[in-house]
């Protein structure tokens, strides 16, 4: 009976992870925070949720011990624990994707026009932008790009590439990346060029899938 209790207790522990991620609003704070720390206001405003509502799933988050907080002045902020967490919610999306026809239909419909997809792999990307072949734009907030971005890409937000369509060459091809294959940042980033004349395609990877392929990323000094 001891040895019973015991492996129950194990179990147990590790349900605690299950638990805390069975909340679709928790796993897309997972993949937030993986872009580097940010305020329960802003994840609220990622969410479209209310402030209560977000600091709930955080509290369930925080005491699986998947997040951590601190608190700066007035606000409260929130990071992941360690980078493994962003690895698990790789891995539980990627398990999703294997076996869930629906995430699969829904993965489709997400992406606009499938031609736009940059069909070169990891590692040819990264050969293709040391050598500047491609530009590598990451269209995440600044912030975001400055906690960790892939090599050799340029911080071109979403919301600035208008006003910065100057910095881009138009006789080379861009490839665009934001968050993972959930994110649209990069959808639009595809539309407001390609209406525009340049060579853009986008990749679904993110910084977390970067991570968990073992491939190497930067940081902004």
């Amino acid at each position: 009976m001891k040895k019973r209790s015991l492996k129950d207790l194990l179990y147990e522990q590790v349900a605690r992870i299950g638990k805390a991620v069975s909340s679709p609003k928790r796993l897309e704070l997972l993949e937030l925070l993986a872009q580097g720390e940010k305020t329960v206001e802003m994840l609220a405003t990622e969410l479209s949720a209310d402030v209560k509502l977000t600091s709930a799933h955080l509290k369930a988050l925080r005491d699986a011990r998947l997040v951590t907080s601190r608190r700066d002045g007035k606000y409260v902020v929130y990071r992941l624990t360690g980078a493994d967490v962003a690895g698990l919610w790789v891995t539980l999306r990627q398990v999703a994707e294997e076996h869930l026809l629906e995430l699969r239909l829904a993965l489709d419909q997400m992406v606009a026009d499938p031609v736009r997809l940059a069909s070169v792999g990891r590692e040819e990307l990264l050969a293709q932008a040391r050598r500047g072949d491609v530009i590598v734009i990451d269209v995440r907030p600044q912030a975001e790009y400055e906690v960790a971005h892939l090599p050799f890409a340029r911080s071109m937000p979403v919301a600035e590439i208008e006003k910065r369509l100057s910095e881009l060459p138009t006789d080379k091809e861009i490839v665009a990346y934001c968050r993972g294959p959930f994110c649209l940042l990069s959808d639009e980033a595809v539309a407001l060029l390609g209406a525009r004349g340049y060579r853009i395609g986008k990749i679904l990877d993110g910084v977390s899938e970067w991570q968990a392929a073992g491939l190497p990323l930067q940081t902004s000094a």
